[in-house]
């Protein structure tokens, strides 16, 4: 009897082990899908702002600094490594200092505000800073389930031995740009 019981121990035990790793597994791929999605939305995002900027500079064309720091905040949110949630996070809070500013020029130009294509631009951009919002929230629910799991026992015991690592939240450093960028006129 005593000879059964041992292997059958084991056997409970390697099922355990694995059900626990496939659980990692799952927590990992929702994390990495959920960042997926985020970077979707950045780059709706940063494919519509040149066709904002377009469309406002017909109307103001001598607000050329607005135009570059705009440019340039995309460029670089652009350019951020896909992998990297800290830089992404800095440089479109960037990017969103600068869409305001886009705006702020835009309220002076009552022409702007009426023309019909600027208007779809705005409701666009309103739209993809939801999704984007709703993509970080579930990117960072996501990750807070991935990390309470490799830190919780016996889990971690596996999670270390298999270099599960934490993964780092999508922060901002100024609770504002939380906010979806404010389009109103």
């Amino acid at each position: 009897m005593a000879i059964l019981i041992l292997p059958i121990i084991l056997i409970l035990i390697i099922i355990w082990v694995i059900v626990l790793y496939n659980k990692l597994i799952k927590y990992k791929i929702k994390v990495d899908n959920a960042w997926s999605d985020v970077r979707v939305f950045l780059k709706k995002r940063f494919d519509l702002i040149p066709n904002l900027v377009n469309t406002v500079k017909g109307y103001a064309a001598h607000e050329s600094s607005t135009f570059e720091k705009v440019t340039q905040a995309r460029n670089m949110a652009a350019g951020v490594s896909a992998n990297d949630v800290q830089a992404s996070a800095i440089a479109n809070q960037q990017l969103g200092n600068a869409l305001k500013s886009l705006f702020a020029v835009a309220e002076n130009y009552p022409d702007l505000k009426a023309n019909q294509n600027f208007l779809e631009l705005q409701t666009a951009l309103q739209s993809i800073e939801g999704d984007l919002a709703n993509a970080r929230r579930y990117y960072n629910a996501t990750v807070r389930d991935y990390n309470t799991s490799i830190q919780q026992f016996p889990t971690l015991i596996l999670a270390n031995m298999s270099g599960f690592k934490t993964r780092e939240f999508y922060e901002l450093e100024n609770p504002q740009e939380a906010q979806n960028v404010e389009v109103k006129f």
